[in-house]
């Protein structure tokens, strides 16, 4: 995993005011004085004298602080200028020198600022164009291999048939030829047979014929004289048989090939893989950070915002029916979705009343509201994700082939879906398009590590983090929106098994868990520092389903009843 960047260690363990002995949230920054402050501290800042020109900005948008350089001609100054015509950074007091008397000095601050600025420019374009774009092109290629696999083995199925089509043929043809030849050799036989019953006969007729001329070579001569002269008649004439000749077939190896045929490469130029240019990135980009930046908006009209000390149930309903709350979604209308562990998913309206209820495959965070009011929810039978609109219609989105749905969350930010999935042996997250359009897969960390053990529950944080939990697992995963490893949590002691997550709109995280102190809702930052208990083992039993909703009231669902609960913990 790369090291954090200084904002992400800064945030690790809660931000904190940086005037002294405040420990209030230091959601501001002053950018003269680099430091953090509370709300309270950045108000008695901007009154005082000698700080009220101060430039005070959300933590968020500060100024970078120029790296400490001491300078090598006045080993006690800082280096804190730039002088233009030389080219050289310097401190004030080399500045006040003959060499640099007309010289005009810039602030090194300043351009220390634009060029860290520019530079993150640069590795946000790696981190949101060249990295998803690269992981797209190589999960095109891995897709390529599979297809091909799977045409390679289809064309030698189809040989061995053909093959085998043509062996049946050849027996069947031999069995003809050897049927004619028995057929051939009766005729013959028959013919001949007939041939020599012919001589038989006649010489039979020789023998009376001998026995004749011996009769009248015994007598007189006198009779022999006046008698009628014997002829003997011709000897039958025969014909040879025809002898049959085997003309052999006129083949070889080329005659074969043609009749099972040959595997070919089209004699075609390859197509080259389409990247998408920047420029459209970019414009996406651009469009989503709009989004996030309206969501950055939104959370600063909220900065006011804070933990409260103590956590105010709002309301509680029991919802008719399912048996327990596994897990809950909360539409723009602000109706619920709940579903129990036998597969029971209903919608009701603010006062728990039954809209509407259908029944699933099952699950745990098996079902997402989105932006435009639909729910998504996952068949982990069929392999397939379903849309129901707000009229109520069930429409097939998404099938996913061999890899079974376990949990899906839509983006707040950009209406993507995110999806984890498992098969044999292995887990993943799948990111599609509003349109249902794959675009990304997540599956290992920078060592080639698996990332996930069977993601039972999902969602999306205000910067873009993925945040997966499955109780087998014993952690909550973090990844990036490119989907590198960020972190992952495994709670505060032994015994950790996280259920549903959710996110709110400062950027926290909260994930409700079984453990063998009894069951809880954990608060943590952004970078997965924890940051305090929601609800303690006396408030909850067997927490499930967790989320927020554009009012900020936390809701609550339970695995030993069918009852909601609605907490605000933030003021």
């Amino acid at each position: 995993m790369s090291e954090p960047s200084d904002e992400q260690a800064a945030m690790q363990h809660h931000l904190v005011c940086g005037t002294e002995d405040c420990q209030k949230n230091g959601q501001f920054y002053c950018n003269a004085c680099h430091r953090p402050l509370c709300e309270q501290c950045r108000d008695e800042h901007l009154k005082s004298p000698k700080t009220k020109a101060h430039e005070i900005v959300l933590y968020r948008h500060r100024k970078q602080q120029l790296p400490v350089k001491k300078c090598e001609l006045h080993p006690t100054r800082n280096v804190d200028m730039f002088c233009r015509e030389c080219q050289i950074p310097l401190c004030s007091k080399c500045s006040t020198m003959t060499e640099h008397h007309t010289h005009t000095f810039d602030d090194l601050e300043e351009i220390y600022a634009e060029k860290y600025a520019a530079w993150q420019g640069e590795f946000s374009k790696i981190q949101k164009y060249f990295l998803p774009t690269s992981l797209g092109l190589k999960t095109d290629i891995e897709e390529d291999a599979t297809k091909i696999k799977k045409i390679m083995e289809s064309i030698r199925t189809s040989m061995k048939a053909e093959a085998e089509s043509l062996k049946n043929l050849v027996d069947e043809v031999t069995s003809e030829n050897i049927k004619h030849t028995h057929t051939m050799e009766k005729s013959l036989l028959e013919m001949l047979k007939s041939q020599g019953t012919t001589y038989d006969d006649y010489m039979a007729y020789l023998e009376n014929m001998s026995d004749e001329f011996q009769k009248y070579l015994s007598i007189t001569n006198q009779k022999l004289l006046f008698s009628k002269t014997l002829k003997i008649q011709v000897i039958p004439e025969t014909t040879k048989p025809v002898l049959p000749v085997f003309n052999a077939g006129r083949f070889n190896k080329d005659d074969i090939i043609k009749l099972l045929g040959r595997v070919n490469v089209p004699n075609t130029k390859p197509e080259k893989r389409k990247i998408q240019p920047m420029e459209a990135v970019t414009t996406h980009m651009k469009s989503t950070e709009k989004q996030l930046e309206q969501s950055k908006e939104k959370s600063d009209m909220k900065q006011t915002l804070s933990l409260s000390s103590s956590v105010t149930k709002v309301r509680e309903y029991s919802v008719p029916g399912v048996g327990n709350a596994f897990h809950v979604s909360v539409d723009k209308s602000g109706r619920l979705w709940i579903s129990d562990s036998q597969g029971n998913l209903v919608q009701t309206d603010l006062q728990g009343n039954l809209l509407q209820k259908i029944q699933t495959s099952g699950g745990n965070g098996y079902h997402t509201a989105t932006q435009d009011g639909d729910l998504i929810y996952i068949d982990k039978h069929k392999k397939v994700i379903y849309r129901i609109t707000p009229d109520k219609k069930i429409t097939e989105f998404i099938k996913t082939g061999d890899w079974t749905p376990l949990s899906v969350h839509s983006s707040r930010i950009n209406g993507d879906l995110l999806v984890g999935m498992i098969i044999i042996g292995e887990s993943k997250v799948t990111r599609y398009s509003k349109a249902g359009k794959e675009i990304q897969n997540i599956q290992r960390d920078n060592q080639g590590q698996y990332l996930y053990r069977q993601p039972h529950y999902i969602t999306e944080n205000i910067n873009g983090d993925i945040c997966t939990s499955y109780f087998g697992n014993r952690a909550v995963v973090v990844v990036n929106k490119s989907g590198q490893h960020r972190f992952s949590y495994t709670g505060q002691g032994s015994g950790f098994y996280p259920y549903g997550i959710c996110t709110d709109v400062l950027g926290h995280i909260l994930v409700c868990y079984d453990s063998f102190i009894g069951s809880a809702v954990h608060l943590l930052d952004q970078d997965g520092g924890f940051l305090s208990v929601i609800l303690s083992p006396q408030g909850i039993t067997f927490p499930r389903g967790v989320c927020v909703d554009d009012e900020n009231n936390l809701y609550v669902g339970q695995y030993k009843t069918n009852t909601v609960t609605v907490y605000k913990y933030l003021q």
